[in-house]
């Protein structure tokens, strides 16, 4: 198993929770930490990233705004934050996958051959990307969402509850 050391996640809302419990159980961190700007479990504000860069070399981004996310994504690329990816032991990914940075991948989620995920996408637990497909940045694919084989999700999209993304013929 590969150790990251502290992990900083950036959001402490609902989903923050969900990933830092999916952080903890994957065993890689030594400390947890929320980074958000209107929580009081945080250690800190958004605009105050850098100072903790030394005791927190890993981040990830548990904010379901798409544009946020993004922008947060290239600030702590930009200081020189690890942005690393959640993935549940619980999922399947395809070792032909490729996928992006700073990605959560949750519990029952199926990444199938030759797929592409880009990078600070949410997979959802139960969503299943088809192979051959394309995920684009920053997309949210939701819980029993499904990226029908081959298709391309553009970037920023999110794919709701149990519906079925293909593209347009």
């Amino acid at each position: 198993m590969v150790h990251y050391g502290n992990l900083l996640i950036f959001g402490a809302g609902g989903y923050g929770q969900v990933v830092k419990e999916l952080a903890a159980e994957t065993g890689r961190f030594n400390k947890i930490e929320f980074i958000d700007d209107n929580n009081p479990l945080a250690i800190g504000k958004v605009s105050e990233s850098e100072k903790f860069l030394k005791e927190f070399s890993c981040a990830i981004i548990a904010i379901g705004n798409p544009e946020i996310r993004q922008k947060i994504y290239n600030e702590l690329e930009q200081i020189g934050f690890e942005i690393v990816n959640i993935i549940s032991d619980k999922s399947y990914v395809s070792s032909s996958a490729r996928i992006g940075k700073g990605c959560v991948i949750e519990p029952f989620v199926t990444v199938n051959a030759n797929s592409v995920i880009g990078n600070g996408v949410f997979l959802c637990a139960g969503s299943v990307v088809g192979h051959n497909s394309v995920v684009n940045d920053f997309c949210q694919i939701d819980y029993n969402g499904v990226v029908s084989v081959s298709a391309a999700v553009p970037s920023k999209t999110k794919i709701v509850a149990g519906t079925v993304y293909r593209n347009q013929a």
